[in-house]
């Protein structure tokens, strides 16, 4: 059994590798919202911050977790959790931040500065193209 070793050596140095990159994407994010100037570019770092900063630490550590023989069978539980975390805020994180930009968008409160083309504002005022 000399492979399933070597493969859970794989997974444990992958997880922490993964969790290490996280953090990093944190650190990227973090700066990014403090230097963005407006608020669509500050939303993209906090989308980044949240899938890589995120996403990857809750997958490096479900591997991580599943390399614990210490654990016992909780450590198939850890890693359910941490596997099934990690999907549902890669699948709702994008949406939420859609949701934000398009609610900010719409206010009118918040534009990018310079608007060069707004297909939204002229689909609502009946200038968009028609099919």
């Amino acid at each position: 059994m000399v492979w399933l070793s070597i493969l859970e050596a794989i997974a444990y140095y992958l997880g922490l590798i993964m969790i290490f990159v996280g953090g990093i994407l944190d650190i990227i994010a973090a700066i990014g919202m403090h230097r963005f100037k407006n608020f669509y570019m500050r939303l993209h770092a906090a989308t980044i911050g949240t899938i890589g900063g995120a996403f990857y630490p809750l997958i490096g550590a479900g591997l991580v977790a599943l390399t614990m023989h210490w654990m016992g069978v909780m450590k198939y539980y850890v890693a359910g959790i941490s596997f099934t975390s990690a999907f549902f805020l890669l699948i709702t994180a994008p949406v939420g931040s859609h949701a934000l930009a398009q609610g900010a968008h719409k206010s009118r409160t918040v534009l990018p500065e310079p608007v060069i083309v707004d297909r939204l504002l002229e689909d609502e005022e009946g200038g968009g193209i028609e099919k």
